[in-house]
């Protein structure tokens, strides 16, 4: 279905629900309320709905504390935005479903090539952010990108390009992003506070971790490892790991970084990159997970040194001449 097709579709209808995936990063969220703020302007009553905590870094966003555990309204449609598979939305995965069962309006909006396209009406289209997606949505729908809703849209897009410095940044990314700064987004900003600002609790956390990097395949794959007690240690969620998986990468001769999150005993969330050699997409696919062929996520179960292995034999299955 075309973006067009969907946004007429989303001008006729009276009553939306958006739903944003686990562990929101702020591409979910950036979509979600983005597209949020587009229905209201054109009066259509709505709501974003999350099934956990949204982490504390985004709470400069005005708006984002409205964001819900479920639906409070009883909607006509309901809206996956940057989500994949229906997994992925955690504990509301059975709340859409029973929305399809009793013929609501489903809508799955993704830039994910692993999108299993679960909705009535499907629009995936892979780019740097679903952000961009959004951001054309947005328009085809007549509304203009402006105050919050542009604001939400440059979250989304500097958070999955990695502040504009991913390979799969291209001309669109930038096109979606001048609307954006156009329309009154800060990108310094917001650059700022999700890509750079940290704790000292979270800079110790950095630094210890990244001081024990473990390199492996002659330093083309390397491994940053959280254990659950140092997270406890200072302090800190899940979400202050954010970015380790990306400084690995930035060293020299490293083609596929990744991060081990202990969740408990045995049991660990598994963030991938790549600089384009690697398809990290394959890699978590073969562990049940999925993303970009430069960015993906899945989760692994059992011992350390057996996962470091898995991970090194699926990287060396899905690279390219090394």
């Amino acid at each position: 279905m075309s973006i067009r097709e969907i946004a007429n579709i989303l001008k006729h209808i009276k009553s939306a629900v958006i739903f944003t995936h686990v562990r929101p990063d702020g591409d979910t969220l950036g979509s979600g309320m983005a597209l949020s703020r587009a229905l209201s302007v054109c009066g259509i009553e709505n709501e974003v709905v999350n099934e956990g905590e949204i982490p504390a870094m985004f709470g400069f966003l005005k708006g984002i504390s409205e964001i819900k555990l479920r639906p409070s309204i009883d909607a006509e449609a309901y809206i996956a935005v940057d989500t994949s598979d229906l997994s992925r939305l955690g504990g509301l995965e059975p709340v859409f479903r029973a929305g399809a069962r009793n013929r609501k309006i489903t809508f799955d909006l993704d830039h994910h090539i692993s999108n299993t396209c679960f909705a009535a009406h499907n629009f995936v289209r892979a780019r740097a952010s679903n952000c961009e997606n959004i951001a054309e949505l947005i328009c085809a729908m007549g509304v203009k990108i402006e105050g919050e809703i542009a604001e939400f849209l440059m979250l989304g897009m500097v958070t999955d390009s990695g502040g504009f410095s991913h390979g799969d940044v291209n001309g669109d990314t930038f096109r979606a992003a001048a609307l954006a700064a156009d329309g009154g987004a800060d990108a310094s900003r917001i650059a700022y506070e999700i890509l750079r600002k940290k704790s000292k609790a979270r800079a110790s956390l950095y630094a210890e971790v990244i001081s024990k990097l473990r390199y492996l395949s002659d330093d083309v794959l390397a491994i940053a490892l959280v254990p659950a007690a140092r997270l406890a240690h200072y302090g800190l969620g899940g979400d202050a790991t954010d970015g380790i998986v990306d400084f690995a990468l930035s060293v020299d001769g490293v083609e596929a970084s990744v991060c081990l999150l202990e969740m408990k005993k045995g049991q660990y969330k598994v963030s991938l990159r790549s600089k384009g050699r690697v398809d990290v997409n394959a890699v978590a696919r073969t562990f049940g997970g999925g993303g970009h062929p430069l960015a993906a996520g899945c989760m692994l179960f059992g011992e350390y040194e057996e996962i470091c292995d898995k991970l090194r034999y699926a990287v060396w299955q899905h690279a390219e001449d090394l």
